[in-house]
């Protein structure tokens, strides 16, 4: 019998320095997220810094399809809650854009100018404001800290009003993080303060899902062990408690390019978040 005892939860969940070449990232991103930005810019399909709230960073984009949209898909960003913005991303809504769906991409406000219960509000603002915009069926992803805001909108205590949450048809959380309570003990928790009211009120794995809940939990192979034990453990607990889940490990995929797919209509990540 082998016994699994976590002592360096920072390390646990540091991603650069455990993939080769992890440097890379996220200026790898920068590039073709400007240049399909530019391009759908130069077709009148890109509307861009929308504004959703009062903050300086309550803004996102949208990206249209040719035509009427099926719906609409909107992806939240990672970071781990305290970096980054919507301006990484914008390539990764080719998939979907191509697939014939609107996209919007939200920032918000990061840690330690807010709490992430703050952060929760205005994504649930950010999805009402861009909901208003398109019609049709509701699909939402996210990836790393963006999976947890995303699965944070299909639980119970969502702060969506009524006529969204039934929208939503899918939700993909991406590497998510779904309980906050190990986070306590690493050091970044010294910017986002996370403390235990705050891990139990937020953390979608202590919490029912809402009804009609259906999530896609995605995860790469390759990821660090906590990413790839999150990722299996909401659909555990979800599943018990009436949702529709499914839990995929991408072979191969660490946290950076897990995401890849996203870009592309034909792959089987785009093909799961717009299934029926």
């Amino acid at each position: 019998m082998i016994f699994h005892q976590i002592s360096d939860w920072s390390d646990a969940y540091a991603n650069a320095p455990n993939i080769p070449g992890g440097d890379r990232w996220p200026a790898a991103w920068v590039q073709p997220a400007q240049a399909y930005r530019d391009t759908l810019q130069s077709r009148g399909r890109a509307t861009l810094d929308i504004s959703y709230g009062e903050g300086a960073r309550n803004r996102f984009d949208l990206f249209r399809p040719e035509g009427r949209p099926k719906g609409l898909v909107i992806f939240v960003h990672g970071g781990f809650w305290k970096a980054l913005d919507k301006s990484f991303w914008s390539h990764l809504a080719r998939g979907s854009v191509d697939s014939g769906y609107a996209v919007a991409m939200p920032s918000y406000t990061l840690c330690p100018a807010v709490r992430i219960s703050e952060i929760t509000r205005e994504i649930a603002a950010s999805v009402e404001c861009a909901a208003a915009m398109i019609e049709g069926r509701l699909l939402l992803a996210g990836h790393s800290a963006g999976g947890h805001l995303v699965t944070r909108m299909i639980s119970a205590t969502s702060a969506l009003p009524g006529d969204i949450k039934v929208r939503i048809s899918h939700t993909v959380s991406i590497s998510g993080l779904h309980d906050l309570r190990p986070l306590m003990k690493a050091a970044m928790n010294t910017e986002l303060r996370i403390d235990e009211a705050e891990a139990r009120a937020e953390s979608p794995a202590l919490l029912e899902p809402m009804q009609d809940a259906r999530v896609t939990c995605w995860v790469g192979s390759a990821e660090r062990p906590e990413f790839v034990r999150q990722n299996a453990l909401l659909a555990n607990i979800w599943t018990g408690l009436g949702a529709k889940t499914r839990v995929i490990e991408e072979p191969g995929r660490h946290h950076f390019d897990v995401i890849d797919g996203l870009a592309d209509p034909d792959h089987q990540l785009t093909r799961t978040l717009l299934s029926p």
